[in-house]
């Protein structure tokens, strides 16, 4: 997959989690837990987003 569009599916990723979190913060029965793991697993996908950019800002002239 190429880089460009490896980093077009993060952010698609990213932007889905967002959504999710937002719902799950929105309805009070959410567990703690299930908040904690989406935060996470969205920071992990900004990080790789972040990473990439930064590798391909390198190579690109």
């Amino acid at each position: 997959m190429a880089i460009q569009a490896h980093l077009a599916e993060l952010e698609r990723k990213h932007r889905i989690l967002e959504s999710e979190l937002h719902d799950a913060l929105r309805h009070l029965s959410i567990d703690d837990t299930r908040i904690a793991e989406l935060k996470r697993r969205k920071l992990m996908l900004k990080d790789e987003i972040e990473r990439l950019k930064f590798s391909t800002a390198g190579t690109v002239h």
